[in-house]
């Protein structure tokens, strides 16, 4: 028998992370037709999921994060994506973002907290959770998204990190694509999207950011590691903070995020697929 070449593996292993997914999506349609949503089945009595999402740009926050908020019906809270929606809206927080992004300078940490206490305060998807992306991004600005919390008698659960070389970003960062309204993200050759430049859920055209090549990636990364290398031992101190290695297939890194939030995947009636047809220990 002839020896089975790498590039069939990885097509194997790919062709397999995508119907254990599948298979995710109907076993949670399953779960709601057996008596409530996803998140009521897998969550029991526990409430609700609280967390952020750090990674550099590539680690694959913007596929997990929807699958996260599928699963345990919360808010995924992209700063970058709320910042531009309350300018767009011209809310009196929108206009003072805009007054001082028009000058050249940085929204105040003040604002930041504020959009975020708006969205928990009247967003209803939120009233399950959050999963905050993109900040904090200092030490300074987690104390005060830990005094908002505590004063709406609320306390973050999770800070998942999503870590990964910087040398494999390069690859997956420059043939990414994303679908704009929703922040799902596919890739041209590790997780292409069924159609060719059409989001699977929608079907409307997918975009490549003008800024992802390998120059400017380099160039955020280095700020990224400047700015959460604090946050992060922040977040050791108060026993939150969770690694997650980012350069396993999604399949694996959705597994990981499962037991951080106290699910076991081992026992699924389906099991896993890789295991099963050989192709992981």
């Amino acid at each position: 028998m002839a020896p089975i070449k790498d590039e069939t593996v990885d097509a194997l292993r790919n062709l397999v992370n995508k119907l254990e997914s599948r298979v995710e999506q109907l076993e949670a349609k399953l779960s709601q037709a057996d008596g409530g949503s996803p998140a009521r089945k897998s969550q029991g009595n526990s409430g609700s999921v609280r967390m952020i999402l750090m990674g550099p740009p590539g680690a694959g926050k913007g596929t997990q994060a929807p699958r996260i908020k599928d699963k345990y019906c919360v808010c995924h809270l992209a700063t970058g994506d709320m910042l531009r929606s309350q300018v767009t809206k011209k809310t009196q927080l929108g206009r003072e973002a805009k007054k001082i992004m028009d000058q050249g300078g940085l929204v105040s940490d003040e604002i930041m907290i504020n959009m975020i206490k708006n969205e928990l305060d009247n967003n209803q998807e939120c009233k399950n959770g959050f999963i905050l992306d993109g900040f904090p991004r200092t030490v300074a600005q987690a104390e005060r998204l830990d005094g908002m919390l505590h004063d709406q008698k609320q306390k973050l659960q999770h800070a998942v990190e999503l870590q990964i070389d910087d040398g494999l970003l390069v690859s997956r960062i420059t043939g990414r694509l994303i679908h704009p309204a929703s922040g799902r993200t596919y890739h041209k050759v590790f997780n292409p999207p069924k159609e060719t430049m059409k989001d699977d859920v929608t079907g409307e055209p997918l975009i490549q950011r003008s800024d992802d090549n390998a120059e400017t990636l380099k160039k955020r990364l280095s700020t990224y590691h400047q700015q959460t290398s604090p946050v992060v031992t922040y977040y050791q101190r108060t026993g939150i903070w969770k690694p997650i290695d980012a350069s396993q297939e999604p399949g694996q890194v959705w597994k990981s995020l499962l037991g951080v939030f106290g699910e076991d995947k081992s026992s699924s009636t389906t099991g896993s697929l890789l295991s099963k047809i050989g192709l992981r220990n």
